[in-house]
């Protein structure tokens, strides 16, 4: 069992257990056909990853983590809200008439910022810190701005990442406002540890614990038949990460620099409707 796996199992089966219902309640979600989009939800989950001992993929179900990555790398690397620069689809239905997605993620993660060292964005300024102030409180970043929320096609649901060093370790906060659980928990656990490692890396640190907070930890209905059928999967152990050690420069990396060895997994054949 890899410790993702347990993780993902206690979550949801804790959400089944004693998860609260908004079936009753008017939501904004709702399906493609039009139904309205009920969940069963936790208030605030706290999970804790410590990468130094195994990089947290799940094998009861399939993560896609190349994919996941090249989103990350769209998002962090290329500070992009253009759909056309992203390969893979998961963001055309947010794509306005301009092809991008308004003022959210990557745009955010771009915009330029005055401080007293220089100008930096904010990928930059955590670059930065990591490398000339690393015991810092205060190397964070947010693309939750309340300013640009009306041109945003799709608000932040992963929004901020705070980051803190201690002796050569460096660890991070993944602050979810919320998460679709089948659809991007694993997902979204693999891109920010990814993104820790790579951080560690080019700053001379080592990586050590993601700990991922979640707001509202949820479970649509018509999602619930396919998370208890992959709770019941066989379990495999985590498979071993081995990332370029020559890259030295965060925007070196690309997506074949991190490879996977022995990954084994449970192929999931439902198709996972996405809550609009």
């Amino acid at each position: 069992m890899s410790i993702a796996d347990r993780i993902f199992v206690n979550n949801v089966n804790d959400i089944l257990e004693s998860g609260f219902s908004d079936e009753k309640l008017n939501v904004r979600p709702h399906w493609e056909d039009g139904t309205p989009a009920h969940t069963i939800k936790k208030f605030c989950i706290v999970n804790r990853y410590d990468l130094s001992k195994e990089f947290p993929m799940m094998t009861i179900r399939r993560t896609f983590y190349k994919s996941a990555i090249n989103e990350l790398l769209w998002i962090w690397q290329k500070k992009s809200n253009k759909v056309s620069e992203l390969k893979g689809h998961i963001w055309d239905s947010w794509a306005g008439e301009d092809g991008t997605i308004g003022k959210a993620y990557g745009y955010q993660l771009g915009l330029k910022h005055k401080y007293k060292e220089g100008e930096f964005d904010q990928v930059d300024r955590v670059l930065y810190d990591l490398k000339h102030n690393p015991q810092s409180r205060r190397i964070l970043t947010s693309i939750y701005n309340f300013e640009d929320l009306h041109e945003m096609n799709l608000y932040p649901c992963a929004y901020s990442m705070t980051f803190n060093v201690s002796g050569d370790v460096l660890n991070g906060i993944l602050n979810q406002r919320s998460q679709d659980m089948l659809t991007a928990n694993n997902w979204n656990v693999v891109q920010y540890s990814i993104l820790l490692i790579m951080m560690a890396q080019v700053s001379g640190l080592k990586a050590g614990e993601l700990v991922h907070v979640i707001a509202d930890a949820h479970i649509y209905d018509r999602h619930i038949p396919i998370v208890k059928k992959i709770i019941a999967n066989e379990q495999f152990p985590a498979p071993k990460l081995f990332v370029n050690p020559d890259v030295k420069n965060f925007y070196d990396f690309k997506a074949e620099d991190f490879v996977f060895e022995n990954y084994k997994y449970n192929d999931l054949t439902d198709k996972i409707e996405v809550a609009i």
